[in-house]
C-alpha cells in the first residue's frame, strides 16, 4: 500500500511487534485514531507471554503493564509472529533495542517488502553505535524512506490514560511521515512531522542516560536547582552530539529534544528516572534490574551513547559520569561533585 491509497481512505493491516506499556498503547492509540477518522483497521499485537496474550484477547486489557486501561476490541494479540506479520501494511516495532537485531533477521522473511516500518524504540545499539532506524534498514534491506521514528514525551500510562499529548513522527520522507502521523492522529494524541530522523532519534537516546542521571540526584536526595542543572545541561550535551551527526538544532528545542528530555527526567512513570532513583538510594546495578519489570534503556545505551561521543570528538560529562557509575567506576556520592568540577566557560561554548 502506498500512502496515498492509505489517505484515500483503504482499510490498512497493522502489525505491533511487543506487547509491553508503549507498544500497547500505541496499538490503542491506532485503534482510536481510526475510529475517529472511521477507517477499517486490523491491530494484530505480538507479545512473548502467553498470560498477556490471552488477557489482551479475552479481557481487553493488558494489567501487568497498563493495569485497568480497557482496549478497543479490534486490537487482537498473539504469540505466533507469522500471524501477526501476515499481510501487515505497517509493522510497529517496539522490542527492547539491544534485541531488536537478532529478532528482525527472524522476522525478516515475514514481513512484505512493501510494508513501511515504525519504529517505537529509544536506544543505541552496542558494539555497532546505530540507531534503530539504521538497524532496521540493514536487517530488513529496505529504504530509509520506509521507515518512521515516533519521539517525543511518550509517557505510556498517561497517554493510555487519554491525557492528552503531542509528538513527533520522524521520516526522510515528508509524504510519508505526514501519512503515519495521521494513522496515529487520535482525541488525545496529536503527532508532529519532521525529516529529521538523526535528531529525533539522538533526543530519544540521550535523554535515558541524563534520566538516569537526575533519577540518581532525586535519590541522594538533592534538590531542584541540581535537577534542572542536569537536565538542562544534558539538552546541551544531546544537542552536541545530534548535531555531530547531522541533526538539526530546531528538533532538539523541540518534543522529541527537550521535550522528552523534560518528561522522562521528571515524572516518576519514567523507567529511567525510576533506574536513577534506585540507584541513588544505594542499590547495586544488579538489584536495580531484579526491581524493574520493564526495560531502562539507558542502563543499555549509555555505553553505546558513551563510544560514540568519543569517536566523534563531542563532550559529554554527564552521560561519561553515568557510564562511569553502571560500570562501577565511580559512586553515586561522587556523580554530583564531579559534574561541577569542570573548567569555566561560556554557557554558549556548546
Amino acid at each position: 500500500m502506498t500512502p496515498e491509497q492509505a489517505a484515500a481512505g483503504s482499510a490498512l493491516s497493522v502489525a505491533v511487534l511487543g506487547a509491553g506499556s508503549w507498544g500497547t498503547t500505541f496499538a490503542k492509540i491506532l485503534a482510536d485514531a481510526a475510529t475517529a477518522s472511521g477507517v477499517q483497521r486490523s491491530i494484530r499485537l505480538w507479545g512473548r507471554r502467553a498470560e498477556v496474550v490471552e488477557q489482551i484477547n479475552t479481557r481487553h486489557r493488558n494489567p501487568q503493564y497498563l493495569k485497568d486501561i480497557d482496549l478497543p476490541h479490534s486490537i487482537t494479540a498473539s504469540t505466533e509472529v507469522a500471524e501477526v506479520l501476515s499481510g501487515a501494511d505497517l509493522v510497529v516495532l517496539a522490542v527492547p533495542a539491544q534485541s531488536l537485531r537478532l529478532q528482525l533477521r527472524e522476522w525478516r522473511r515475514l514481513i512484505s517488502p512493501d510494508a513501511y516500518v515504525v519504529s517505537l524504540m529509544k536506544g543505541l545499539e552496542l558494539s555497532s553505535d546505530a540507531r534503530m532506524s539504521e538497524v532496521i534498514c540493514e536487517e530488513l534491506g529496505i529504504k530509509a524512506d520506509r521507515i518512521a521514528v515516533v519521539s517525543g514525551p511518550n509517557l505510556a500510562m498517561e497517554i493510555a490514560r487519554e491525557e492528552p499529548t503531542a509528538s513527533v513522527v520522524a521520516c526522510s520522507d515528508a509524504e510519508v511521515a505526514s501519512w503515519i502521523a495521521r494513522s496515529c492522529t487520535a482525541p488525545y494524541f496529536r503527532p508532529y512531522t519532521t525529516t529529521d530522523v538523526v535528531g529525533v532519534e539522538i533526543g530519544g537516546i540521550v535523554k535515558n542516560v541524563i534520566a538516569l542521571a537526575v533519577g540518581i540526584c532525586e535519590g541522594k536526595r538533592m534538590g531542584d536547582n541540581t535537577k534542572a542543572s542536569v537536565i538542562t545541561r544534558g539538552l546541551a550535551e544531546t544537542s552536541r552530539l545530534a548535531l555531530a551527526l547531522g541533526g538539526e538544532a530546531q528538533t532538539m528545542a523541540g518534543l522529541a529534544g527537550l521535550g522528552d528530555l523534560v518528561a522522562t527526567c521528571s515524572s516518576p512513570l519514567s523507567r529511567n528516572h525510576t533506574a536513577g532513583r534506585l540507584l541513588g538510594k544505594g542499590l547495586t546495578l544488579e538489584q536495580v534490574t531484579a526491581e524493574m519489570t520493564q526495560t531502562a534503556e539507558g542502563i543499555k545505551s549509555g555505553q553505546a551513547v558513551h563510544e560514540l561521543a568519543g569517536k566523534l570528538g563531542v563532550e559529554m560529562p554527564i552521560t561519561a559520569a553515568v557510564v562511569a557509575v553502571l560500570a562501577g567506576k565511580l559512586s553515586v556520592d561522587e556523580l554530583g561533585p564531579l559534574l561541577l568540577a569542570r573548567d569555566l566557560k561560556s554557557e554558549g561554548d556548546y
